[in-house]
């Protein structure tokens, strides 16, 4: 068995751990709201972390053959087309207690593009991360979910490293490539804090993961005392740097319209945010009722007023 089947192996062993068992009925929800056309879920985000579902909102992704199968209502076919995903909010009484999700919906082929081909993080920048497979709809899926996630990796490590020193070790690497993820979106979290505890959730994952994928680089590599040295040009280290600029332009705006849409998809959109907001920065945050009522006419100054506060960047 070669190094990269021997990785997508072990990435098939890691996504199918037990899962939790309260959030199977959520599975069997989506399934049946979107019917036939659903190939997977996937689960990651605070509460995989926690290994405590009903605290906050479990994230799920929920990967489709196509986005006309899966909607009622064409209108959202054609959005999550044109920016994907389309995320909802879903909320069922579990072991008498409610179980709280957001889940995103993503066709199979945006997912392939968006851990391998896309310019932005968003999608290969969360996937190189720990998730559980919660469903998949046969063994093959299950293979090619597990090689998409290695790809996510592969992604994120050849554009990370050469924006990086020519010297650094594995903890160094990803908590430098989690903080630029972070900063090429609107995100309440501290950037540095986050990423210093993504690493330290799931070191051994990222342990395991790394070298593989470093000696597939094509730059000359050298490892002495767990630290990696890189014979990168000067030139393709100034390109990396301008690309993660760009990125973090690009992922505002992107991260804007996303949040725009939210408020179509996603049921009581605005306490929503207002929810993650507070619940990131600690601070108390009000809305007028005007802003709550429409949004999308009287949102804008409140947006603009947390944005020079601080609260996200």
């Amino acid at each position: 068995m070669g190094e990269t089947e021997s990785l997508r192996h072990w990435m098939s062993g890691q996504i199918q751990a037990p899962a939790f068992t309260p959030v199977a009925p959520l599975v069997e929800k989506l399934r049946e709201l979107h019917g036939a056309g659903v190939a997977a879920v996937l689960m990651y985000g605070s509460c995989l972390r926690s290994g405590d579902p009903f605290d906050g909102l479990v994230d799920l992704y929920v990967l489709v053959d196509d986005y006309t199968s899966v909607y009622e209502r064409r209108w959202q076919a054609w959005a999550n087309w044109l920016l994907p995903p389309n995320v909802f909010y879903l909320e069922i009484e579990v072991e008498g207690r409610p179980l709280r999700v957001k889940y995103a919906v993503l066709s199979r082929q945006d997912f392939a593009a968006g851990v391998g081909q896309w310019f932005h993080s968003y999608l290969w920048g969360r996937f190189a991360q720990p998730c559980r497979l919660l469903y998949g709809r046969d063994p093959d899926t299950a293979d090619w979910i597990s090689e998409r996630l290695v790809e996510a990796a592969r992604t994120f490590i050849r554009r990370t490293v050469p924006a990086c020193s020519a010297c650094l070790t594995l903890p160094e690497l990803w908590q430098k490539g989690l903080r630029l993820s972070y900063r090429a979106e609107l995100r309440a979290e501290n950037a540095a804090a986050r990423a210093q505890q993504l690493f330290d959730y799931a070191a051994d994952f990222y342990q395991t993961l790394t070298p593989p994928l470093l000696r597939e680089l094509p730059w000359t590599t050298q490892c002495e005392n767990g630290r990696y040295c890189f014979a990168i040009p000067n030139a393709t280290r100034m390109i990396a740097k301008a690309g993660w600029a760009l990125r973090f332009l690009q992922g505002k705006g992107l991260s804007l319209l996303r949040l725009i849409k939210s408020l179509f998809t996603f049921q009581g959109g605005v306490d929503y945010i207002v929810w993650k907001l507070e619940r990131h920065t600690g601070r108390k945050i009000d809305v007028p009722p005007r802003a709550r009522r429409r949004p999308l006419v009287y949102g804008w100054g409140v947006l603009w007023r947390l944005y020079r506060e601080g609260v996200f960047r």
